[in-house]
């Protein structure tokens, strides 16, 4: 059985107190490489990234997005992925040279934050994740297990052609007929090999790690990469910087260029347009954008 393409499962032991999730992308994940030349060793990285932003966002369930960033002054500039609580991803990422090492080594001095977003103006969280492991799920787990309380386990892995995860999450005390049931779940998981993570079907994944246990799985959710940048977000961003640093930007040059790192996507703004930014109550004029 193939792997359901750009998805997320949830699933749920019946009788310990154990939940799960396992997501699967392609089609989006290559999304988010055709617009950019990753090197491999980032390239791996980033799809851990998504990943795991898709699992965390799902077990979050958010009305909002979820960003996770990654700054260093290494090899590795920047890494950040984006994933709204319906499952819209988007990633971009900075390097300079070559790239070799663990993720700690190729940040060097750096941070790892977590960015919760809601959607409708309500407070922004954040939250320092310390680079305690030598990858993208050692790092978040470890996060996990402290901020939420909740022992969470995290397996990862990508290529140029797919990315996938898995996530358990102990779930609070509960009244239990299997103590061992935790420790039992990620001992099996830690067996999977990235082949298997990668390849196998959500259905056959759970059947080879957990065939003895009752565990009910739930319908696929679908991911799908999607960016939010706009031409009226970028006239926001315009307006912010006053008229006079447009005007100056403008005597430089015939048209204002915007690109969007996510999505290679470019936004232009001549003279008529900046006019319109300012005009009160006046709508952006729209004029031809290009990728």
């Amino acid at each position: 059985m193939k792997t359901s393409p750009d998805s997320l499962h949830r699933f749920l032991f019946e009788h310990a107190p154990i939940r799960g999730e396992r997501v699967h992308l392609d089609a989006a994940w290559r999304s988010v490489q055709e617009r950019h030349d990753y090197p491999p060793l980032l390239r791996r990285m980033m799809g851990e990234l998504c990943a795991a932003a898709v699992l965390l966002a799902a077990t979050l369930k958010l009305d909002g997005s979820l960003v996770l960033q990654i700054q260093g002054q290494g090899a590795i500039r920047l890494l950040v992925v984006e994933c709204t609580g319906d499952l819209k991803l988007r990633a971009t990422a900075k390097w300079d040279g070559p790239l070799h090492g663990s993720l700690p080594e190729l940040v060097g001095d750096g941070r790892f934050v977590i960015t919760l977003d809601p959607k409708n103006g309500g407070q922004i969280y954040q939250g320092i994740v310390a680079l305690e492991g030598e990858t993208v799920a050692e790092i978040l787990q470890n996060y996990m297990t402290r901020s939420e309380q909740l022992e969470t386990r995290l397996w990862l892995a990508a290529d140029e052609h797919a990315a996938s995860g898995m996530l358990l999450q102990k779930l609070p005390e509960q009244a239990e007929d299997d103590a061992d049931a935790w420790s039992r779940a990620t001992h099996l998981a830690a067996t999977l090999q990235d082949g298997e993570l990668m390849q196998l079907s959500t259905q056959e994944l759970l059947h080879r790690l957990y065939h003895e246990e009752d565990v009910r799985l739930f319908d696929a959710q679908p991911v799908a990469f999607q960016c939010s940048c706009s031409r009226d977000n970028v006239a926001q961003m315009l307006r912010m910087l006053g008229a006079e640093e447009v005007e100056a930007a403008l005597s430089e040059r015939p048209v204002i260029e915007v690109h969007c790192e996510f999505c290679n996507h470019r936004y232009e703004f001549d003279r008529v347009d900046a006019a319109q930014l300012f005009a009160t109550d006046a709508p952006v004029v729209t004029s031809e954008t290009r990728h």
